[in-house]
């Protein structure tokens, strides 16, 4: 008989747990006086220059909740005080929706963002589940500002950015808003069906989420699996956008190897939601996962002599940024284990160990704790993108993907008691 594959021994879910407990005591200091998180430096203190975000805010949220469900003390407090932050001085009780930070002397940051907003709705769903107070009001404020600001019916796609007093719509659409907002889409709908008991509502956000995979997945099939990152107010692709701004922590030019990696996975979450519910999938939703995980890989790991993950590569799969983001190979484990569990193929379970290796002895930080959050192209820690360690949100997630079903989403999953133990591996 044959080993089994790594997602499945009780050693390595035993480490994963232990691993996400390390996580959940080096941010403890996140939450914010005043409400809100803070980013966190390399030793895991708060960094007040980089003010209040409400994106690290919304995460630090959901992270702190999932420990919440899990039953980790000194994770509530956490939860609540950034939770605070949503429900007080990141909330814009003149113009409605969210501003997208505070500065450091608590001075809203100009414009509002579909990706900050979707991490609101992600926040308030796994808050919900947590059943922390204030919550679920947040939840639908959160959903209704979405609805009425961001969402674009005829496209079935969000809009990306506005001015404050949400007057002015820019041209500008991306990628990446639009893959969060799948992902809120997604818990949003578990936690109005579970929790709530809003089947309706539920089956709205479900459904504009699949319809996003749809689209995504058929850009990047017409694409040789490259997903198309940027586009103008018409949905037409902007192959060259910031091509003066390659190393954009949220739009760089190119292709994003770890984005795709992030859609193959959530193509399998959305297909297993819509198939629970009784509603059509994506499109051969497995099959563009894989097309997708496999481009991904071909094009980022190891491809200039060193082990990682490159951060984005041109239109014909030539490295463009060779630094390395440790939310990469967060998702690619996490992707590795969501197909295997869909597919049963060891050449996940093969890859996702290789992966793990990798990340335990290059992108851990053994002596501060927590992941480097960039590594330049000789594996060495850097910080011209991402300095400091702002959150946990990635990390985290690659340390329960593989220890949950691929429906419900992760908050419901966990509240529901689905995740596995080290003693039922």
């Amino acid at each position: 008989m044959s080993a089994p594959a790594w997602p499945d021994r009780p050693t390595h879910v035993g480490w994963l747990e232990q691993h996400l407990l390390g996580l959940l005591r080096f941010g403890r200091r996140t939450a914010a006086d005043g409400g809100g998180a803070h980013w966190l430096d390399d030793d895991g203190a708060p960094d007040p220059s980089r003010g209040i975000q409400t994106w690290v805010t919304s995460r630090t949220v959901h992270v702190y909740s999932l420990g919440t469900l899990m039953g980790v003390p000194g994770c509530a407090p956490v939860v609540d005080g950034a939770l605070a932050g949503l429900t007080g001085r990141l909330r814009d009780r003149e113009h409605g929706g969210w501003f997208s930070s505070l500065d450091v002397d608590g001075r809203p940051e100009d414009g509002k963002s579909a990706y900050a907003h979707a991490f609101v709705v992600l926040a308030a769903s796994s808050a919900t589940a947590a059943g922390r107070p204030g919550a679920e009001a947040l939840l639908a404020e959160a959903l209704e500002v979405f609805d009425r600001r961001f969402w674009d019916v005829d496209a079935g796609l969000p809009v990306d950015t506005w001015d404050t007093a949400f007057s002015t719509l820019d041209g500008y659409r991306g990628i990446n808003a639009a893959m969060h907002t799948t992902e809120a889409m997604l818990a949003a709908a578990d936690v109005l069906a579970v929790v709530l008991g809003d089947e309706a509502t539920a089956r709205t956000c479900r459904r504009r989420a699949t319809g996003i995979l749809s689209k995504v997945a058929s850009w990047a099939a017409a694409n040789d699996w490259r997903v198309p990152e940027h586009f103008d107010a018409g949905w037409r692709v902007q192959l060259e956008y910031n091509a003066d701004r390659r190393d954009d922590p949220f739009k760089p030019y190119g292709a994003t190897v770890g984005h795709g990696l992030e859609w193959a996975r959530l193509l399998l979450h959305g297909e297993a939601a819509a198939l629970a519910a009784g509603e059509e999938p994506p499109a051969d939703a497995v099959a563009s996962s894989r097309a997708l995980f496999d481009r991904a890989v071909a094009d980022g790991w190891s491809v200039d002599g060193r082990d990682g993950f490159v951060y984005t590569t041109d239109w014909w799969g030539a490295p463009v940024v060779r630094d390395r983001m440790h939310w990469v190979a967060a998702e690619a484990t996490a992707t590795a284990a969501a197909l295997w569990l869909r597919t049963g193929d060891q050449a996940y379970a093969d890859r996702y160990a290789q992966w793990w290796d990798h990340v335990a002895t290059t992108v851990l930080d053994h002596e501060h704790g927590s992941w480097h959050h960039q590594l330049d192209a000789d594996n060495r820690p850097s910080g011209t993108v991402w300095p400091g360690k702002a959150d946990l949100y990635h990390a985290v997630g690659a340390t329960l993907v593989p220890r949950l079903p691929l429906q419900p989403s992760l908050a419901v999953a966990v509240r529901e008691g689905l995740w596995r133990a080290p003693a039922d591996a």
